[in-house]
């Protein structure tokens, strides 16, 4: 079997054998099958090849003079060779294909062996190469694509913070990140996390506000099966999932009171108990937690522990609203044109200078978020290929209407439909306000639904959550208002 169309032409190989009849065979079977093939008859040879080429699969004879196939897997695994390595033998037992399996053979094959066996082993080692190469390459584009370079910033507040993380970032004390709805809070934490030596580690985020209570646990330490109703398997939590990496505890604030209690001993014994289990498991695990809250009111309220607040802040970190680093604006609308001209297929490629000074002077409650969104807007109901100042939202364009009167006018339009949008707006802004964030009150001031405000936090860009998040949400703060609320 010799069908060149299910290989890999081009992939170079290395046979390492000390009997030259089995060489000139493999060479033959394998050039045959359109791969380029070198040959070296013991293992010190092989190694020296190795010094001036690089091969993507090597074949070894386990039983040679001088260095046996064992020791070379050892030796190749001192020289961090990156290729599949498969091994051959005809005094092979179970033992000793384990032992090369441990020392990082991919493969064993027993001699004598046919031509079918050896291609098909080397169509999985070529598959298993072409996978790691294309991890190897989405991991160095993750890491380039959250690389200091690459966060769009021209404000020194937010180069001082640049400098913060690299100085912490392969530590593994806790970081307490705080800023506005729509800041980046999360963005800068995968840049904590892919600036560091976990990098190669998973990075895994969790909105603490967005789970229902009663999920959360098993959420974040994983359950047994049958440790409630629903648990019909086993299921890692987050901490797991997230081993030798970091976790992002979004919306630290919204945690509930007994599950501070739990996250504390977390990061004090670096263990898990998951729900219903008798056994602990260690766990290294970076984390690092987020809020929009103030958590220091919330400590001398009651709703936070003052010990894990203590535990999360070693080192806090605030990112400044966009309202206070205005300097970074013009970069960041240039920077959203580009983007969304590949997402939407767009001609628009700039910006008119009335409109850009109307952003520059728009206060940008829902931060980085708002501009995006508003840019993506504008650049579909622009006509030209700059955005002009009649495509931007009304509610940027009246700005200073909408923040002086609580039932603002605007000359340019006898719309109620406008009028309206900006009323809600601004009474939902105030109502948050006014209860610091939290929406269940809100709604009650509001004299709304609690699920009805939630979609108008997302109508409006005031909330950070996608839409499968928030409809997790809208369960979530239901099930509190039920609790809080008995009928």
């Amino acid at each position: 079997m010799t069908d060149k169309a299910l290989q890999s032409p081009g992939e170079h190989l290395l046979v390492i054998d000390d009997e030259p009849a089995v060489l000139r065979a493999l060479s033959l079977i394998l050039t045959d099958a359109g791969y380029t093939v070198d040959s070296a008859n013991s293992g010190v040879s092989g190694l020296k090849m190795l010094e001036d080429k690089s091969y993507d699969i090597i074949l070894c004879d386990l039983k040679m003079p001088q260095m046996d196939g064992l020791q070379l897997l050892e030796e190749l695994t001192k020289r961090n060779y990156r290729g599949s390595t498969i091994v051959m033998s005809a005094y092979g037992t179970a033992e000793i294909a384990l032992k090369a399996i441990k020392l990082g053979a991919y493969d064993y094959i027993s001699k004598p062996f046919d031509a079918d066996q050896i291609l098909l082993a080397l169509r999985k080692a070529v598959e298993r190469e072409r996978l790691q190469k294309e991890n190897d390459l989405l991991r160095s584009q993750v890491v380039r694509k959250y690389s200091f370079s690459n966060i769009v910033a021209k404000s020194a507040s937010l180069h001082e913070l640049f400098e913060t993380i690299k100085k912490i970032a392969n530590y593994k004390t806790t970081i307490m990140i705080y800023g506005e709805s729509g800041t980046g809070k999360e963005l800068i934490a995968q840049a904590i996390h892919y600036n560091s030596n976990r990098r190669n580690k998973r990075f895994v985020a969790i909105n603490c506000g967005a789970i229902p209570e009663n999920l959360l646990e098993s959420e974040l330490f994983g359950h047994k099966r049958g440790a409630f109703t629903d648990a019909t398997r086993d299921k890692k939590g987050l901490f797991e999932e997230a081993q030798g990496g970091t976790l992002l505890l979004d919306e630290i604030g919204e945690l509930p009171l007994h599950l501070q209690v739990k996250l504390l001993r977390v990061l004090q014994e670096n263990e898990i108990r998951p729900v219903g289990d008798s056994r602990v498991i260690p766990i290294d695990v970076r984390v690092v937690a987020a809020t929009l809250r103030d958590l220091e009111q919330d400590v001398l309220d009651g709703r936070f522990r003052d010990d894990l607040y203590y535990r999360l802040n070693v080192v806090s970190m605030k990112i400044p609203p966009l309202r206070e680093r205005r300097e970074d604006i013009p970069l960041l609308v240039d920077f959203f044109i580009e983007r969304n001209q590949e997402k939407l297929k767009l001609g628009v490629n700039s910006i008119e200078k009335r409109a850009l000074n109307t952003l520059m002077e728009h206060e940008w409650r829902g931060n980085v978020r708002e501009l995006e969104n508003c840019i993506e807007r504008a650049m579909i109901l622009t006509e030209g290929d700059q955005i002009t100042y009649e495509s931007l939202p009304s509610s940027v364009k009246h700005k200073k209407e909408a923040e002086t009167s609580p039932t603002p006018l605007y000359k340019e339009s006898l719309s109620i439909k406008i009028h309206s949008r900006n009323l809600e707006e601004n009474l939902i802004r105030r109502a948050l306000e006014k209860t610091r964030g939290n929406r269940t009150h809100a709604a009650k001031l509001l004299e709304i639904s609690h699920r009805t405000l939630l979609y108008k936090l997302k109508e409006f860009n005031l909330v950070e959550s996608s839409e499968d998040v928030l409809v997790q949400d809208i369960g979530s703060d239901e099930k509190n208002i039920e609790e809080t609320n008995p009928a």
